[in-house]
């Protein structure tokens, strides 16, 4: 069982060559696609030092993954965030799990790093999401090549490009979570916000998607007001803030 592994990036320079490793010491004969959106830190090279099959593309990350996976040759497409951890065993774990030819693809349970209570609610909340089949590309969502290709695949628009996906991957067949190994990413891009603002912000923005506001408008509508939120992070991570939701 073949996988390939889409990341999209944006200014990862500093990180990209390590993820690629730590991929390749789980499974050495795996693909790795990295599809960048315009890098000024030449992470697009880096890329293909690492190993990895490495492509410029338009910036977003509903493009990026579109174009990654039209490049795959893989019979499991995985989605991985550059600024998510796939533990030592994930692999292992998809190929386990899709033994059984009834599950369509999934997700992993993902961790907020650092030992904080915000960090820690931020987990419990994403964990509550998902008992609701509700889950985004920050948990890594993996899926049969096949049934990829049947529900359409990933819509390349400027936002909710993985909610919208995980919404057509749900209808179609059964999907795991994957609980042991999660996922780790960061909690950064929450710092300086309550969590009823957070609560509040998804719903907003849900809420707008299905009510059918174009993408493109939505995504003007989401980094306005990320803009008006304190930033404790990098421009490495803030460039690809556009689509994490919450």
């Amino acid at each position: 069982m073949k996988i390939s592994i889409v990341i999209p990036t944006l200014n990862e320079a500093s990180r990209i060559g390590s993820v690629i490793h730590a991929l390749r010491q789980q499974d050495a004969d795996c693909e790795i696609i990295v599809v960048d959106g315009g890098s000024k830190d030449g992470t697009l090279e880096q890329a293909g030092r690492a190993g990895a099959r490495a492509f410029p593309a338009p910036r977003g990350r509903g493009q990026q993954l579109a174009f990654g996976a039209s490049q795959s040759s893989g019979s499991v497409i995985l989605f991985l965030h550059a600024d998510t951890l796939l533990p030592e065993g994930g692999l292992q774990a998809i190929r386990l799990h899709l033994k059984n030819p009834e599950i369509v693809g999934g997700n992993f349970r993902i961790l907020f790093n650092g030992d904080t209570e915000f960090a820690e609610w931020l987990t419990g909340f994403y964990a509550r999401f998902r008992r609701r089949g509700l889950y985004y590309g920050d948990s890594a969502i993996f899926v049969r090549r096949c049934i990829y290709d049947t529900i359409g695949g990933i819509k390349p628009i400027a936002l909710m490009e993985d909610y919208d996906f995980s919404r057509r991957l749900e209808g179609v067949g059964e999907t795991v979570c994957i609980e042991s190994p999660a996922v780790e990413t960061s909690s950064r891009r929450f710092e300086g916000r309550r969590p009823v603002a957070i609560v509040f912000g998804w719903a907003c923005i849900h809420a707008l998607f299905h009510l059918g506001l174009p993408p493109h408008l939505l995504a003007r509508l989401y980094d306005s007001a990320r803009r008006r939120r304190p930033q404790h992070y990098t421009a490495s991570n803030s460039s690809h803030s556009r689509s994490d939701r919450a």
